[in-house]
């Protein structure tokens, strides 16, 4: 009983964080936007959208949907990381890591270089079709090669390892890109690489959201049985676990939610490496909460950095990337020296 209030208390609070995180996002930035402006633009979006003033349309039309895309990404990202330690039983192992960051990244770069040569030109949509296209493709052949030519199966083991080298070869292909690239080109590739938020409309919202919310569902499906392949494959074959599919099923939803999720912001890092080392401290390593707590987690520490990011040189604002990478590379570090991971 006593654990449930805790556990009950923990998602309250983590769910009011949110709430507040979206609301110090939406209302501060270039431009500062009352509570009043909030409610009057919502009421005139759709009651009379013609009378809006600036500051309301800055709200419906950039911040609102900048805040709610952030929550979604920050959910995905921190999902994703959940899922793939539980898999791999490493605490170290980040969403990207089966090559799905570098392919986006790849295909990204791809198009910003040789788009204009294809004629390859499907509107606002171009970019995260090439980006989600090049996540799909290197994850596939992480999946392939990581597979044994005597049993046709995949090890942890293999899988993390083929990950790492195409997460290597993908990321070559974007820094010979890079360099063969003209300025303006070189520029998007670095813009992107680094992760941003200022692309955020109401249709990236839509299809990161709806992404997330049915991955998120799906992952909760794997939670017993991630929590069983915590004491070992072959004890979790006992327990009834088909490890094979479950493989394929929890790397099929990390894919779609960080290949979608990536597609649209670019690359952030170490947002579903740390969310879950905060959540275990909390609530330990049932998957079935760490999951559901890793969602909301996510999206408050995404939500934090995009703020900080538009503040800090307002009213500029640094690439999302740079600011969780700064605040993640010390925190990630003293979360392995007090859990003496390798120290």
């Amino acid at each position: 009983m006593q654990s449930n209030k805790r556990h009950g208390g923990t998602w309250t609070t983590l769910l009011v964080l949110v709430m507040v995180a979206a609301l110090f996002s939406i209302r501060y930035g270039a431009v500062n936007i009352s509570i009043g402006e909030m409610v009057s633009g919502l009421n005139k979006y759709f009651t009379h959208p013609e009378s809006m003033s600036l500051n309301e349309r800055i709200f419906m039309d950039i911040r609102l949907p900048r805040a709610l895309l952030c929550l979604v990404v920050g959910a995905s990202l921190a999902v994703g990381g959940a899922l793939m330690q539980a898999l791999f039983r490493n605490p170290i192992v980040e969403p990207g890591l089966v090559g799905t960051s570098s392919g986006a990244a790849f295909g990204s770069a791809l198009y910003f270089v040789l788009g204009a040569t294809f004629k390859f030109n499907a509107g606002e949509w171009t970019l995260p079709i090439a980006a989600c296209a090049g996540a799909v493709f290197s994850t596939f052949l992480v999946f392939v090669l990581s597979q044994s030519r005597d049993t046709g199966k995949s090890s942890i083991v293999s899988l993390l390892l083929t990950g790492i080298a195409i997460n290597a070869l993908f990321m070559s292909g974007v820094g010979f890109l890079s360099y063969i690239a003209r300025d303006p080109q070189a520029r998007s590739i670095t813009f992107w690489g680094l992760g941003t938020l200022s692309g955020a409309n109401w249709h990236s919202v839509i299809i990161v959201g709806i992404s997330t919310v049915v991955c998120l569902i799906i992952a909760l499906r794997y939670s017993k049985q991630l929590n069983a392949l915590m004491i070992g494959e072959e004890e979790a074959q006992f327990l009834g676990v088909r490890i094979k599919r479950l493989k394929f099923n929890v790397l099929l939803v990390n894919v779609v939610m960080i290949a979608v999720a990536t597609a649209f912001v670019g690359i952030i890092s170490f947002v579903g490496l740390i969310v879950p080392h905060f959540i275990r401290m909390l609530n330990g390593s049932d998957n079935r909460l760490l999951i559901r707590h890793s969602a909301l987690l996510g999206a408050i520490l995404l939500s934090a950095a995009d703020f900080t990011a538009r503040m800090l040189l307002r009213p500029a604002e640094l690439p999302i990337g740079i600011v969780t990478s700064a605040v993640g590379v010390p925190v990630f570090i003293i979360l392995l020296r007090r859990k003496n991971y390798f120290f």
